[in-house]
């Protein structure tokens, strides 16, 4: 990771807390444990305990001195002017999503979205080391930054393969900015894009 990079991790109660354990092991500086709200949570069939409606995202730094890039404007502006909170509901992945195959783990692009528009630069360099169904890599490139993924399962790297070629048509790419969630309207999105500036950028982001 170069030295202004940051890091997110996604997990649930069974993970989250070893994760910071290790991450403050390795002298990463945490900026947020944002709680992700599934605004449409799947049934608890064993009706024993609270259905499992969130789950958390570590956001944490390198270096605790090199500063991290954070889009704040942006980020207020999605929140009604207001500084956007540590919570964000969000619904959970829409069938729209699995238009090339299914992942048993996948997130939903609004997620990832605010997550890449939140802390990367246009085209700043994504990397996701366990990739799935390159969720992370489509965000990236429908938000004009470019993406790294690696993953050791076949059948996911051909739905991530098959998801790219699906966003290269530029009106299905269009289509699907308009249906991600989040933006206070359908054309947000693809207005900031084109009010963001051209020039390359040397920060990294790790998923």
């Amino acid at each position: 990771m170069k030295e202004n990079a940051t890091i997110w991790i996604s997990g649930t109660m069974h993970n989250i807390f070893s994760i910071g354990q290790i991450l403050t092991e390795l002298n990463f500086r945490i900026l947020n444990v944002v709680t992700w709200e599934k605004s449409n949570p799947p049934p608890n069939f064993s009706c024993r305990f609270f259905t499992h409606s969130t789950e958390q995202i570590i956001w944490a730094r390198k270096s605790d001195k090199v500063p991290h890039y954070y889009n704040y404007e942006l980020m207020k502006q999605l929140n009604g002017g207001k500084q956007m909170k540590d919570v964000w509901k969000l619904p959970a992945i829409a069938p729209w999503e699995k238009s090339c195959g299914k992942h048993p783990t996948q997130k939903p692009l609004s997620v990832l979205t605010r997550i890449i528009l939140a802390s990367t630069k246009p085209n700043a360099w994504i990397l996701d080391p366990f990739a799935g169904s390159s969720t992370t890599g489509i965000a990236a490139n429908l938000a004009n930054r470019r993406y790294l993924g690696i993953d050791m399962e076949k059948e996911f790297l051909n739905i991530s393969k098959n998801r790219k070629l699906e966003i290269e048509n530029k009106i299905t790419a269009a289509k699907y900015k308009e249906k991600i969630n989040g933006f206070n309207n359908k054309k947000e999105l693809e207005l900031f894009l084109l009010d963001e500036p051209k020039e390359e950028y040397g920060n990294e982001l790790i998923l």
